[in-house]
Order: C-alpha cells, then sequence, then structure tokens
C-alpha cells in the first residue's frame, strides 16, 4: 500500500431523478465522473455536510432518505489527488430525494453535471463510486459496512 498522507471523514449522495436516473458530476481536479461527494468541516455532522456538498456542486435542495453505508476499506477508499496527496477517506454514503432548487454546475469543482440512466454510466468513474451506486440500488433495509 502506499503511503498515506491523511484521514479524512467523507460524504456521498446518491441522488436519483423520477426516471430513476443517477446525477453524477464530472470532477475538475481528475476529470472523472462521480457521485455528489465531499468532505466533512469541523463542528459539521455528516448530514449537514452530505446536504452542503450537494447545494455547493449542484445548487440543488435535498432530504436526506437513508444511509446506503460507510466505507473505510484502504483498496477503495485511498484517493491520489493530482499534486500527489494521499487520503484515505472515511465516507458515509446517503441516499436523497431532491426538494427544490434548480439543477446547475455550480462549483469550481464540477466540469459537468447530469443525470444518467443505469444501463449508460459513464466508463470513466471514480473507482469506489460503482461499489456506493450498487448498494444504494440494492433494497436491503440495513445499511452496508464496507
Amino acid at each position: 500500500m502506499e503511503k498515506i498522507d491523511e484521514l479524512k471523514a467523507g460524504v456521498a449522495v446518491v441522488i436519483l431523478n423520477e426516471k430513476n436516473q443517477v446525477l453524477l458530476q464530472k470532477r475538475a481536479d481528475v476529470e472523472l465522473w462521480g457521485i455528489p461527494s465531499g468532505h466533512v468541516e469541523i463542528g459539521e455532522t455528516v448530514s449537514e455536510a452530505a446536504i452542503r456538498e450537494v447545494k455547493e456542486e449542484t445548487n440543488l435542495d435535498i432530504r436526506i432518505k437513508k444511509l446506503i453505508g460507510v466505507y473505510s476499506d484502504p483498496n477503495s477508499q485511498v484517493f491520489v489527488y493530482p499534486n500527489g496527496k494521499v487520503v484515505h477517506f472515511i465516507t458515509t454514503c446517503f441516499l436523497a430525494e431532491i426538494t427544490g432548487g434548480e439543477l446547475r454546475c455550480n462549483s469550481d469543482e464540477s466540469l459537468e453535471i447530469k443525470f444518467f440512466g443505469q444501463e449508460t454510466l459513464p466508463h470513466d468513474l471514480l473507482k469506489m463510486h460503482p461499489r456506493w451506486l450498487k448498494d444504494a440500488l440494492d433494497k436491503k433495509e440495513m445499511a452496508f459496512i464496507r
């Protein structure tokens, strides 16, 4: 395993529209597609961080529907930033629904944001995101711990 520089708390939010399409953003830093996600800031709960990150990146207001899972496996949760910094994330992933706002690419962190059908997901997804999406679409009531 590579040397890890930092451990961070992260959040990710799976948002499905009325056609059961998933909202993805093309990240500016690595030019890969992924579920809206980000860091928990000091003094913030994971649900507050999830709601804030979605608003910052998509301009959408959301309501958290359920916890999908908590992900900490270094095999999938270690991310290498373009500057070479290696971060191990412990990510809390939620399923949410849209309650308001108008979808737009709202951040310098995103190149594009749009809904994709589950059968037409882009091939250039961040490595941990397919697992989160698969778990979100599973009909299991209990949260995953991976």
